[in-house]
C-alpha cells in the first residue's frame, strides 16, 4: 500500500508499505479524507515537540472498516468511522481519573507512531467512532474540532461570561463555535482582518479584534475594563502565550489550547493579584468527540467552508510547502483517498 513518509525536516517522501493485519481487538479502516493539521506542519517543519523522525503523519482521518474484530459487535465492515487517534496506557493516574487525552504514556497517530496517510491503517476498535450519519469531511474533522470542545468543557465556562480566543487557525475555530454554543460572549483576535471575518462568518463571534492594533485597549473597552473571564490561546507563539497572562480578568482563566517548542514566563505579581487559573488543554476525549459527532448531525457546525483547501493522496506532497505560506489562506486543507 501507499504511506507518505516524513522522513527528517522539510522532506516527505511516497513509499510502499506492507498491509496492516487484522489482530484481535482491532480494526482495518481504508482511509479517505486526511485533514491537514499545524501539527503535521510543525512537524515537517521541525517545530513539534513530541514528535520523531521517520514517521507516517496523519490524524485526522476518517475511513471505511474492512475488518473488524470487535467483542462488542459496535464496529462493524463497512461502517464509516472517524478515528480517535489518541492511544493512551489505560492504566496510568491519568487514564484511571478518566483524563485519557493526558495519559503518562500516551502515543499519538502521526506524531509519535505513524498516523494514517496511508491507505489502510490498523487501530483498536477502542478508538473507532461509528459515523455512518455524516459525511467523510464530517468524520475527518471530528478530530479537530474535539480539541476546540474539550478546552471549552475544561475551562468550565458559562453562558453570559466572556470569552477571547487568541488565534483563528483550525483549533481557535473550534474553541469559538463550541463557546458560542455554551452561550458565551465570544471575542475572536487575530493579525489577519481577512480571518477575523471569517471569524464572524463561520463561528459567529460577537466581536473581533487585531492583535496588533491597541488590542488592550480595545478589549478594555468591549469588556468595561475587566477583561474576558476566559482567555483561550490556540495560537502556538510563545509571544501571544506570554501576553496572554495580561488578557485574562481579575478571577479569571487562561486556557493554553495551542503548543509552543519554548519555555515561558510570566509576571507573578500580575498572576498572584488576579487570582488567575492558568490551565493546559491537551488532546480531547471520547466525550469531546461524542458531543461533537452531534453538532455536526444537527448541523450547528459548518464543515464546507471550514474546508479550504483538497487534493488528491498523490498530490499532496507538492502542495504541502504551499500550506505554508500565509498566502495560500489555508484553513483546514483535506486529503482524499
Amino acid at each position: 500500500m501507499r504511506a507518505i513518509v516524513c522522513e527528517q525536516i522539510d522532506q516527505l517522501r511516497l513509499v510502499e508499505q506492507e498491509e496492516p493485519v487484522l489482530l484481535p481487538g482491532m480494526a482495518v479502516v481504508r482511509i479517505r479524507r486526511v485533514g491537514i493539521c499545524g501539527t503535521d506542519l510543525h512537524a515537517y517543519k521541525g517545530n513539534q515537540p513530541f514528535f520523531s523522525y521517520p514517521r507516517v503523519l496523519g490524524h485526522e482521518l476518517a475511513g471505511i472498516v474492512e475488518q473488524a474484530d470487535d467483542p462488542q459487535g459496535k464496529v462493524k465492515a463497512g461502517d464509516q468511522v472517524s478515528v480517535i487517534p489518541y492511544m493512551h496506557c489505560g492504566n496510568c493516574i491519568a487514564c484511571r481519573g478518566g483524563k485519557t487525552n493526558c495519559c503518562m504514556d500516551m502515543r499519538v497517530l502521526g506524531v509519535h507512531i505513524d498516523g494514517g496517510m496511508c491507505e489502510l491503517i490498523a487501530v483498536p476498535v477502542t478508538h473507532l467512532l461509528v459515523a455512518n450519519e455524516l459525511t467523510l469531511d464530517q468524520a475527518a474533522v471530528l478530530e479537530p474540532l474535539s480539541i476546540g470542545a474539550h478546552a471549552v468543557r475544561r475551562s468550565g465556562i458559562q453562558a453570559g461570561e466572556t470569552a477571547l480566543v487568541i488565534g483563528s487557525g483550525p483549533i481557535g475555530l473550534g474553541v469559538m463555535a463550541f463557546a458560542k454554543h455554551r452561550g458565551a460572549r465570544v471575542i475572536a483576535m487575530d493579525i489577519q482582518e481577512e480571518r477575523l471575518a471569517f471569524c464572524k462568518r463561520w463561528a459567529g463571534v460577537d466581536e473581533t479584534v487585531h492583535a496588533l492594533q491597541g488590542a488592550k485597549e480595545r478589549l478594555a473597552e468591549l469588556t468595561n475594563g475587566e477583561y474576558p473571564a476566559v482567555v483561550f490561546d490556540a495560537t502556538g507563539n510563545a509571544r501571544s502565550m506570554t501576553d496572554a497572562f495580561g488578557l485574562v480578568s481579575h478571577g479569571g482563566k487562561l486556557v493554553y489550547v495551542g503548543l509552543v517548542k519554548a519555555e515561558l514566563s510570566f509576571s507573578d505579581p500580575e498572576f498572584h493579584k488576579r487570582e488567575m487559573t492558568l490551565m493546559g488543554s491537551r488532546n480531547a476525549t471520547i466525550e469531546d468527540f461524542s458531543a461533537v459527532l452531534e453538532a455536526l448531525q444537527s448541523g450547528s457546525v459548518d464543515v464546507g467552508s471550514y474546508i479550504t483547501h483538497r487534493v488528491p493522496f498523490a498530490e499532496m506532497i507538492q502542495h504541502f510547502d504551499h500550506w505554508l505560506k500565509p498566502e495560500a489562506k489555508v484553513i483546514k486543507a483535506m486529503v482524499e483517498l
